[in-house]
């Protein structure tokens, strides 16, 4: 792309998000006590944990270009209320929901589940990075200290209900709201028996931020002991979902187990940890991101990202490889599609994941397709979407989908020197 049209389209895409900020900043409603962010489009009052870690990352970066220094304030303020909704509905053992959202019930969905004794996913591994993204940039960590306990607890449900001894590893209990909603390593799989390389790679970052907060509030021996979990945590990562024969992260099947029955398998039993559920799909990238894996698998990884005939498009990153059997475009948000579609949010943690092991002019090809997808869309349609074509560019659903896609203009901008938010 010639410098004239990433110009043309970053222009674009900045002055569209701008115009549009104020779609996705909500006020209290019901038991949503608290301003907070949600993605747009479709998704009108519904506070999500990733969701809103990354519109805080795009709206940070973006914050001092706007001409109405108000909404400097306001996005600081609606950032700051994401986190006091989650914590407002924190339950006694820890457990805090993926998503608040206002309907015929007295309080959040998932917290009904959870009072009934039915077990189900709770809020994603972004909670302690979302606390420091929004007190590193306002360079005050008081306004949260309230919650540290809080955060003990968080860490506890999640340690009690999620993690397993065996292989070291954290496990989705079931497909509800992963983020990534049809991801084949977990979609349609049994309860407990997936350890999501997405999950775990993200729980590495998670308690590096928990070891922040912990510096910040001067709890030296909880610093050192979640450091040391994120360490035995990516020492699993690299034992258990590392493929040294496809030199890629998987997710792993946990149900393993020596099954007797009657007099059968008394002699040698089942001694591996865990199977490699050997299905690619983009999050197997998140080890770059989160600065995990060794330069040398860095090196193989890149490989993946490019081949045409798996990853490679034209406007980033499919989310599946093409040549899997579960590739498919097909229009659906309940579940979203992962299983191909380009999402921006992939795009970014490649990129961000690129420039971590210095393949500048590798990010700076993904920087220049996302700018394609978005600046031809804008062009087009006159809006954003939430997700997109990979063999042609064209919006899959949900026009005026903000959210993630202002990481394109993160992408810019740190190419261009700028240090990432976070």
């Amino acid at each position: 792309m010639d410098h004239n049209t990433m110009e043309r389209y970053t222009k674009a895409i900045r002055e569209f998000v701008i115009k549009h900020t104020e779609q996705v900043l909500k006020n209290p409603r019901s038991f949503i006590k608290y301003p907070f962010i949600d993605p747009g489009s479709v998704y009108d009052g519904n506070v999500w944990d990733w969701d809103t870690y990354w519109s805080v990352y795009g709206f940070f970066n973006l914050a001092d270009q706007y001409e109405d220094e108000q909404i400097k304030e306001r996005l600081i303020e609606h950032a700051k209320g994401n986190i006091h909704n989650f914590m407002d509905h924190q339950l006694p053992d820890g457990y805090i929901p993926m998503m608040i959202e206002v309907a015929d019930w007295p309080e959040p969905y998932l917290n009904m589940k959870h009072k009934e004794g039915i077990m189900m996913n709770m809020h994603k591994p972004f909670l302690c990075r979302q606390i420091i993204l929004i007190s590193d940039y306002i360079g005050d960590y008081g306004w949260c200290g309230k919650y540290f306990d809080n955060l003990e607890k968080y860490f506890a449900c999640y340690d009690k209900n999620y993690y397993f001894e065996n292989c070291g590893l954290y496990v989705w209990c079931d497909d509800i709201m992963i983020g990534m909603d049809n991801d084949p390593a977990t979609f349609g799989r049994p309860k407990f028996s997936t350890a999501n390389i997405y999950l775990n790679s993200f729980m590495c970052l998670e308690l590096e931020a928990m070891a922040k907060i912990c510096l910040q509030y001067g709890k030296e021996k909880r610093k050192a002991y979640y450091l040391e979990k994120r360490d035995k945590l990516v020492e699993a990562i690299q034992s258990e979902c590392w493929d040294k024969r496809d030199k890629f992260f998987y997710s792993a099947d946990v149900d393993i187990k020596t099954r007797k029955f009657d007099w059968f398998h008394q002699g040698l039993g089942v001694f591996w940890k865990t199977l490699p559920i050997k299905i690619r799909v983009w999050s197997g990238f998140i080890p770059m991101f989160a600065n995990i894996a060794t330069e040398e698998q860095a090196a193989e990884m890149v490989k993946h990202i490019f081949d045409e005939e798996t990853f490679g498009s034209d406007y980033g990153l499919t989310t599946l490889a093409k040549d899997e059997k579960m590739f498919d475009l097909s229009v659906t948000n309940n579940p979203s599609n992962w299983l191909g579609p380009v999402w921006l949010v992939a795009n970014y943690v490649i990129f961000r994941g690129l420039m971590n092991y210095g393949y500048k002019k590798e990010a700076e090809i993904m920087c220049e397709r996302t700018l394609t997808l978005l600046g031809e869309d804008l062009e087009k349609t006159g809006s954003l979407h939430e997700y997109y074509n990979p063999f042609n560019g064209e919006p899959i659903m949900n026009a005026g989908f903000i959210n993630w896609n202002v990481l394109a203009l993160n992408m810019v901008d740190e190419l261009h020197g700028k240090k990432p938010v976070a």
